[in-house]
């Protein structure tokens, strides 16, 4: 029996193309276009925006099947990611067309170089780990395992590719017969959490490998070993579910994987080694799926920032209505009215005293008067000014409920697009564990198989010893 590989090479593509009618120029500026060009093929930087507008062109030739030009496009580009990504698309669409791999090879030789040019590294390293699996798999396919194994041996150890490429550098190494080297490999790959790709393999190609080593005993307690972790993984995915279905998806895979406790599945300490970390890159891995978490988490800010707003014109309109009955119960307690009926009837007293008083006397009176007059005016002032007061804080008052108002229209709106997103991405999440499900169920078949297989060729074995 010969172990087979589960993996698939799939292209990468970028959406959102459109193409119009080239208008026609004149002279002077066709002439500017050309050296503009004729500048950028002599080194000068364009830009990243510059370069995905060529890969996208790039990739539009190659889904009408001119892969000659998308070729000529991807040569004239500078080094970076798009032009990786652009050789990488370039490369499946040889390794499905070509009975001979050596283009797809080369094809995935340049993307790798490209890829060293790339500004951002955590980006270029990814897609580097993503093109030596897929290169070690090409060249795994069509028997260059010498090839498989130099391209696997340099996939990072803490990459999301790791648990693949050691799965794949274990096959090499079992087709050149070296089984005791492919089971190291594979142990390795089995400390990796179920859900990345290749680990499920793993487990079972440890099993194989003692077999093929002549060790059947091992064989059969590798099997049993695989069997209880493929059981335990489908329990582990129906509590998955059920947290999913409690407390939904967003919380469950996104929120919880932030946080570093263990008491969700006992997870370890180490970032990759996470159950919950490897369910949320897997289910991330979907672009679908990056969609509608996006949506999702956007719509939560847009929920606080309505919610903070809310709470801040509520204290708003608190402040204002204190204003408000402030000023109103010191009209209540001190009547304007009644201090000028007061100051009117000393202006009188006064004029009377002014007819009686001797000349030494008028002057004082007199002063009396106008401090009085002075009196009436500030008084006056003060009214008006507290007159208007009340007026403007109503208005403000009226303004604020108007805001509250609509606050809360934009709030009941994005909770409701809220809760619908949130359903969306459950649904996408559920159907995600469910085929991760069907997939630790198909392993877990095979297992079953292998170990049936082993133990009818021990009883077999065992009947002919016994026969004289």
């Amino acid at each position: 029996m010969m172990l087979r590989v589960l993996l698939f090479v799939l292209p990468l593509t970028v959406s959102g193309f459109s193409g119009a009618a080239t208008p026609v120029m004149p002279d002077d500026v066709l002439s500017g276009l050309k050296q503009f060009r004729q500048a950028g093929e002599v080194g000068v930087d364009l830009g990243d925006r510059r370069q995905q507008a060529l890969y996208e062109d790039a990739e539009k030739a190659r889904a009408e099947g001119r892969t000659d030009e998308a070729g000529r496009i991807l040569a004239g580009m500078k080094e970076g990611y798009w032009a990786a990504l652009g050789y990488l698309n370039l490369a499946s669409d040889y390794a499905k067309s070509d009975l001979n791999p050596a283009r797809a090879l080369v094809a995935l030789r340049v993307a790798l170089a490209m890829s060293d040019g790339d500004a951002d590294s955590e980006r270029s390293q990814h897609l580097e780990n993503n093109l030596l699996v897929r290169a070690g798999y090409l060249a795994y396919q069509h028997g260059e395992f010498d090839k498989a194994i130099g391209f696997l041996e340099k996939v990072d150890l803490d990459s999301f590719n790791t648990p693949r490429a050691l799965y794949l550098h274990g096959l090499a190494l079992t087709e050149k017969g070296n089984h005791r080297a492919a089971m190291q490999s594979w142990h390795r790959a089995r400390k990796y959490p179920l859900a990345y790709p290749g680990v499920a393999d793993a487990w079972i190609g440890m099993g194989r490998g003692y077999d093929l080593s002549g060790y059947l005993g091992q064989a059969g307690e590798a099997y049993l070993a695989a069997n209880a972790a493929f059981e335990s993984e489908r329990v582990t995915l129906r509590k998955l579910a059920g947290k999913i279905r409690e407390q939904g998806a967003y919380k469950t895979l996104v929120e919880d994987a932030r946080e570093t406790g263990v008491d969700w599945f006992l997870a370890d300490s180490r970032t990759l080694t996470q159950p919950r970390m490897a369910y949320l890159l897997g289910f991330m891995e979907d672009p679908g799926v990056q969609r509608a978490a996006g949506r999702v988490a956007a719509l939560r800010s847009m929920a606080v920032k309505l919610e903070r707003h809310g709470h801040d014109l509520e204290v708003f309109q608190g402040a204002l209505k204190e204003q408000l009955v402030g000023i109103h119960q010191q009209e209540s307690r001190q009547s304007t009215a009644d201090l000028n009926a007061r100051g009117a009837e000393l202006g009188a007293r006064l004029l009377r005293l002014a007819d009686s008083a001797g000349p030494g006397q008028q002057a004082r009176i007199e002063a009396l008067r106008k401090t009085l007059s002075d009196a009436q005016t500030r008084l006056s002032q003060v009214q008006s000014k507290a007159s208007g007061q009340p007026e403007i804080l109503e208005r403000l008052r009226r303004s604020a409920e108007a805001l509250t108002e609509r606050n809360e229209a934009l709030l009941l709106a994005v909770r409701q697009l809220l809760e619908a997103s949130e359903t969306a991405l459950d649904d996408l999440a559920l159907d995600y564990v469910e085929a991760r499900d069907q997939q630790m169920a198909f392993a877990l078949d095979k297992t079953e198989q292998q170990i049936a297989h082993l133990y009818e060729y021990l009883a077999l074995q065992n009947l002919e010893e016994t026969q004289p």
